[in-house]
């Protein structure tokens, strides 16, 4: 009985054990089936599609090509698996995955071959990692340091083979390498170490940046030449022993030597006001935020000259223009072409950098650079009531509480002339005379709308001010026919897959006629030869009004000075003064000085370009020209004698000096008792001839009259006839 209880013990026993190897053999097979199956289809647990959208370098390029700016968080440049040279391809295959083509993320047999090897080295000596792998872990697991890595690094690798093709996982990996130096992928790597694009790589440069990949800055060929050199070469032969290239030809390549120019980039702080304005136009216009240029990989083509734009920023640093009573003065300027209103140059500061106030869009009063387009331009509107040689008051009124700059009044004076002089008196009265909300709604047009009330917005006396880039985009006007455009840094946005997102187009609309804009241009460029803004040199066109504002606190003294201008060929304004305006920071000259400015900057960019800049204005066909003024002559010398001749056989003669002015009218007067009688007039001569002259009043005196303003000038002395 007891030998048949512990047979059956035995049983028992025997069977529990069956059951207990084969409950654990089936839970290992789940649990391996389950692994197997998470490894093989689990990868989408890891992989983020965002992942695969890599960050690229945005580039700021200027219209001829010329890279002017780079954003980016890893520094980044795009390249298709077109673009990629295959021997380069070849040299990744053969160094980190010999066969990538043929296995399916992970690759079993190099696994296994590793492990063989590792146990004889009784240490890791060979990895196992493949291409697939590698991108896997640089895209999706760079911060992960668990002990489940490898294993998610496998179903990453394998859900990338199953819905990338080969070629599409090459240019990810290609593209996502970090190559030292801040250098990520092989478009930027070549560009840095060889000053080439990709595609023009030799076959060495590829087998060298094909090395670099096993450790970046242990064989960088800045830092470690003879290293980057050993590395190259076993790329080669690696290449040869995949069957890529020939013994011949890895021979003749080991034997070359590295091959460097490295692209350094130059600090280029000329170009940073311009930039500024082009990141800001970005997120304003376009809606492409900082964060999404440094990783987006655009290509803004922008309207900016280099060589203005060096030329302005160089003669930005030059002490001699920037006349203050401490340092600091500082200054913007901004410069249009004049037939399309894109922005060509822009200096928001004298040692401008990046993250600090950029000038050219910061408001400032415009003192009298405003009166051409808040009081001329719109009054020469009304066409028939007021034009270039209507009559003005210049003279101090009480109600207006306005004086001259010069306190000079000439009592009358034509718009023309108190344009040139500059007149306060009669800019403000003539404010008065159209109406301020007339004058606002031209500003409005001009892209500069206003809260201000006063008749102070003649002389530019504004709550806000304006910037200097509103004040070159108004002015635009006069030389653009009467029409202002659209300025803009951006002139075209291209994606990272080459596609054209947006391309700018001139866009006008027509503000004055283009006879008033032609008017205004006459007068401006006699303001400039003979007016206010004299000062400086430049032998060609150009046209423009100055401006300043007096110092609160300190009297006499000047605030801000400005001169805005144009030629046939490009729009500017320039304004110098100091970011903190107290009794401690003034400007010790006026608006001189920023006029020399920009005059010695057209100067510098008409000899740069061997002459190029246009040398006249050309009068539009279908507009009149404006006369010159006329200068009415004081009259001296006049004398009176009889002469034989004429009708009454004895007639009297009347001679005098005026003017060279063969326009100038002269009248003669007899001077009576009670009212003078005009007995006749002269145009453009100095004499006249008096019939029956022997029996009458023989008192005479001669008047200047100016036909084009309708204006009589000082009269001569008189004279008498007798014998």
């Amino acid at each position: 009985m007891r030998k048949k209880e512990k047979k059956d013990k035995k049983k028992w026993t025997f069977r529990r054990k069956v059951k207990l190897f084969i409950w654990i053999a089936v839970s290992i097979l789940i649990v391996g089936l389950v692994a197997f199956g998470t490894i093989l289809y689990g990868g989408k647990l890891v992989v983020g599609d965002e992942d695969l959208f890599l960050d690229a370098t945005t580039t700021i390029e200027t219209r001829d090509g010329e890279v002017v700016g780079t954003l980016y968080n890893e520094n980044r440049r795009m390249v298709s698996i077109d673009q990629v040279p295959e021997y380069l391809i070849d040299a990744f295959v053969a160094v980190e995955d010999r066969r990538f083509y043929d296995h399916e993320g992970v690759d079993i047999k190099s696994i296994m071959r590793a492990i063989y090897k590792d146990i004889l080295a009784m240490s890791k000596v060979e990895g196992a990692s493949t291409i697939t792998q590698q991108l896997a872990k640089n895209l999706f697991l760079y911060n992960d340091k668990t002990w489940t890595r490898k294993m998610k690094e496998a179903m990453a690798a394998i859900y990338l083979e199953r819905h990338l093709s080969k070629d599409e996982i090459l240019e990810l990996y290609m593209n996502e390498i970090y190559f030292g130096h801040g250098l990520y992928g092989v478009g930027a790597a070549s560009n840095y170490f060889f000053s080439k694009k990709v595609e023009d790589l030799t076959l060495s440069e590829a087998a060298l940046i094909a090395g670099l990949v096993k450790a970046p800055n242990g064989y960088s060929p800045i830092n470690h030449p003879d290293k980057a050199i050993e590395r190259r070469n076993i790329v080669l032969q690696s290449m040869e022993d995949a069957g890529y290239i020939s013994s011949e030809m890895k021979r003749n390549e080991q034997k070359k030597t590295l091959g460097l120019l490295i692209q350094e980039n130059e600090p280029t702080p000329w170009t940073d006001s311009y930039i500024d304005l082009v990141m800001k136009e970005a997120a304003e216009e376009h809606q492409l935020s900082v964060d999404k240029l440094k990783s987006g990989g655009y290509r803004i083509i922008v309207n900016m000259d280099s060589d203005i734009q060096k030329i302005a920023y160089e003669h930005y640093q030059r002490d001699e223009f920037f006349p203050g009573n401490t340092s600091g003065v500082e200054g913007a300027f901004v410069m249009l072409e004049e037939d399309t209103g894109k922005i060509v140059s822009a200096i928001g500061g004298r040692n401008y950098q990046m993250g600090d106030l950029n000038r050219v869009t910061v408001q400032r009063q415009p003192g009298s650079t405003f009166k051409p387009v808040a009081v001329y331009g719109p009054s020469m509107m009304h066409e028939e009531t007021y034009h270039p040689f209507s009559l003005l008051p210049d003279q101090m009124a009480s109600e207006y509480a306005v004086s001259n700059s010069d306190g000079v009044y000439a009592n009358t004076v034509t718009m023309y002339e108190a344009l040139v002089q500059s007149k306060n008196t009669s800019a403000v009265w003539l404010l008065d005379q159209i109406g301020i909300d007339y004058s606002k709604r031209y500003l409005e047009k001009l892209g500069m709308p206003i809260e201000d009330e006063g008749t102070s917005i003649a002389l530019g006396g504004l709550t806000h001010g304006v910037t200097p880039l509103q004040m070159a985009q108004s002015f635009l006007a006069f030389p653009a026919d009467g029409k202002i455009m659209e300025s803009a840094t951006i002139d075209q946005i291209i994606d990272r897959n080459d596609e054209v997102i947006f391309e700018s187009e001139v866009k006008s609309q027509q503000v004055f006629t283009p006879q008033v804009a032609w008017n205004m241009t006459e007068m401006l460029i006699d303001t400039v030869e003979r007016g206010t803004a004299t000062a400086g040199e430049y032998p060609k066109a150009l046209a423009g009004k100055t401006g300043s504002t007096q110092h609160t606190l300190v009297e006499g003294q000047t605030k801000d000075a400005w001169f805005v201008g144009y030629t046939p060929d490009y729009v500017t304004a320039s304004w110098m003064g100091y970011d903190k305006s107290d009794a401690d920071h003034y400007l010790t000259k006026g608006s001189a000085y920023p006029t020399s400015l920009v005059k010695s900057i057209l100067t510098e960019m008409d000899n740069q370009s061997g002459g190029s800049l246009t040398a006249e204005f050309t009068k539009p066909a279908h507009v009149d020209g404006l006369p010159e003024p006329i200068i009415l002559p004081e009259i001296t010398n006049l004398t009176a004698n009889f002469e034989l001749g004429g009708l009454s056989f004895v007639q009297g003669k009347l001679t005098w000096k005026g003017s060279e002015d063969d326009r100038v009218v002269y009248r003669i007067y007899q001077d009576n008792e009670g009212i003078d009688k005009r007995i006749g007039e002269v145009i453009g001569g100095t004499e006249y001839k008096i019939n029956n002259a022997l029996f009458r009043n023989n008192k005479y005196y001669v008047v200047a009259y100016d036909p084009l303003t309708k204006m009589e000038g000082g009269r001569s002395e008189t004279v008498e006839l007798v014998w």
